[in-house]
């Protein structure tokens, strides 16, 4: 597909709570609607028994199965001018059970740049403290897995062969150089 020139209009195909669907020239993609975009928690535990990291499981409805990701929600979801930080402090509890002391803003990325406009904001959090079982709430189910560092790739091996899907940014802990 051919890149359409700026004042070719953006047509909205289809528009629902959390997503929209539209065309600008031959391009179709989806968008959050209402300017909404996600906070993705990369949470490393540093503990006496060694250094961990905060994984979720969750049913995902396009995948039609279970699918292995890091922490992460929606940021301004009825909360206008929420800052990702809070909305990160907010998942990371709930889905986990987990409260960091640290927080660092690593910056914003793209997931499927091709297809969707979404954007999210990566965070670190550090310093963590159990203080809850979480699981998520209204029924998400959340399976919440503490992974030593070493063990990552044989875990992440261990969940796709359960046929478990794997989100793309669980990639970068695989890469290393995240958590250093």
């Amino acid at each position: 597909m051919t890149r359409p020139a700026p004042d070719t209009p953006i047509e909205t195909r289809w528009e629902g709570r959390f997503v929209t669907v539209r065309q600008q020239g031959d391009w179709e993609y989806v968008s959050r609607s209402r300017g909404i975009h996600a906070a993705v928690i990369l949470a490393i535990d540093d503990a006496s028994d060694g250094r961990h990291v905060i994984l979720v499981e969750q049913y995902r409805v396009p995948l039609k199965r279970n699918c292995l990701e890091l922490p992460a929600g929606l940021v301004g979801d009825d909360r206008a001018g929420e800052a990702a930080e809070i909305a990160a402090a907010r998942e990371l509890e709930e889905e986990t059970g987990y409260r960091a002391a640290t927080w660092r803003n690593v910056g914003e990325f793209y997931s499927s740049p091709g297809m969707v406009s979404e954007s999210f904001t990566l965070l670190v959090a550090t310093g963590l403290t159990r203080i809850g079982d979480g699981g998520g709430v209204d029924g998400e189910d959340i399976i919440v897995h503490r992974v030593a560092i070493r063990d990552i790739a044989d875990f992440v091996a261990a969940k796709r062969a359960d046929g478990c899907g794997i989100d793309v940014r669980v990639a970068m802990l695989l890469a290393g150089g995240w958590l250093a």
